[in-house]
């Protein structure tokens, strides 16, 4: 094998494991359960937007070489630095990094060791993290060559056993808008944030190794994408499988994680509760070490290395510690009308990137109108109700579905993109 098809190779199996944390783990088969007999229909809406989205966003970043600072540099540079700060601390230590550690608690030790305590598992796992996090240079060699081969080992023993040995019949359920409610589901693994984040360590990776020109640093970033979101589909795609194998024996109320932990214990009995614990161990730990590594960069570089790398990555694992003892449940609560706020600010950035547009002054005008629309369509989620504002957003295509940004974002960019365009 030629050694940029072997280093893209790894880098991309790297890029899958911190992508794949415990959300991808569960979103699938319960996405499965619903839809029934129409999971291949199901499939192509998730893996559309649970895979397409966050190689849209490595690419993006592939292309000018950079991250999402470099990406929003254009809206403007005070903009770009609060924008990425904020997704760098909604992604990083304030949600999802304690986020993986609450979930290996309570999906890996919790049914294994029903009566261990948290504090000792969380101080544990930032242990092993910071393990990891601490030597940046390897990560992706450690992750790609080392973790992400026992996690794929882990899931596919799962998967397979569910094609060989299947749970239950494939039954119609009547579940109606299957291709819509998949794309939502799929959007929000919010993957896609997470792409213009991981995209710094990939790329520091990629010159790592030797791939210093423009071209090379964009055809190795594509690949290992590429690979990524391969993998991402085949493992989507399988466990979407064994969850439709559940519809006509699982009551309908059961939790995601229940159901996981039910569906790996109908395939492989005792024994699955431990290799269901490892597999979420390691997706949320591969996970946590890709956004701990980006978050203690960010902050290195933002505060001109007067905070060193490592330094910030102990902060990064006391805070995210502290906020992970509260469990899963309050952390998913607070996370939800944060990343909705952000997400569509990364994917209307991404799309302009890509694209390839060079007006700032419409990209700026669009990029605002959806961070004010993302704001007010959250507003009955944070307890603020007003009525005026519930019509007007009722009232806008694609609302009820979660895109309410999108139609105004549009029209702010053609009629912003026309006026300047007159005017020049």
């Amino acid at each position: 094998m030629r050694k940029s098809t072997r280093d893209a190779f790894i880098i991309g199996l790297a890029l899958f494991a911190m992508f794949f944390g415990s959300g991808n783990l569960i979103f699938p088969p319960y996405l499965g359960k619903l839809v029934g007999d129409n999971y291949i229909l199901s499939m192509i809406g998730f893996i559309a937007t649970g895979v397409g989205l966050p190689l849209l966003g490595i690419l993006a970043c592939a292309k000018i070489g950079g991250t999402f600072s470099e990406i929003s540099l254009k809206v403007g540079k005070t903009f770009s630095i609060i924008a990425t700060a904020s997704i760098i601390l909604a992604i990083g230590p304030m949600l999802a990094i304690p986020r993986t550690a609450a979930t290996t608690y309570e999906l890996s030790i919790t049914p294994i060791f029903p009566n261990f305590p948290i504090l000792p598992t969380i101080i544990i796992y930032f242990i092993i993290n910071l393990a990891f996090v601490l030597k940046p240079s390897s990560i992706i060699d450690n992750i790609g060559k080392i973790l992400t081969p026992i996690l794929l080992l882990l899931l596919l023993i799962i998967i397979v056993k569910g094609f060989i040995s299947p749970i239950g019949p494939i039954v119609h359920t009547g579940f109606k808008n299957v291709f819509s409610s998949s794309l939502i589901e799929g959007y929000q693994t919010m993957d896609a944030m997470a792409s213009v984040i991981f995209a710094s360590i990939v790329l520091t990776t990629v010159k790592a190794k030797g791939y210093t020109e423009t071209k090379d640093i964009i055809k190795m970033t594509s690949i290992s994408g590429i690979v990524a979101v391969i993998g991402l589909g085949i493992v989507y795609g399988g466990l979407m499988y064994l969850g439709s194998q559940t519809s006509s024996i699982l009551p309908n109320d059961i939790g995601k994680s229940a159901l996981v932990t039910e569906i790996v214990r109908r395939l492989l009995g005792y024994y699955g509760n431990v290799i269901l614990g490892l597999a979420v161990a390691l997706a949320c730990l591969t996970t946590s070490i890709g956004l701990t590594s980006s978050a203690s960069s960010f902050f290195e570089s933002l505060f001109k290395g007067k905070i060193s790398y490592k330094t910030n990555a102990i902060i990064i694992s006391i805070v995210s510690a502290i906020i992970a003892l509260n469990g899963v449940d309050k952390i998913v609560l607070l996370a939800v009308p944060i990343l909705q706020i952000l997400y569509p600010i990364v994917m209307i950035l991404v799309v302009f990137t890509l694209l390839n547009v060079q007006n700032n002054t419409a990209i700026r005008i669009s990029t605002y109108v959806a961070l004010f629309i993302s704001v007010i369509d959250n507003f009955n989620y944070l307890g603020i109700n007003i009525d005026m504002v519930d019509n007007f957003i009722n009232f806008i295509p694609l609302s009820q579905v979660g895109f309410a940004w999108v139609i105004p974002s549009i029209i702010a960019f053609i009629i912003s993109y026309l006026f300047v365009k007159k005017q020049s």
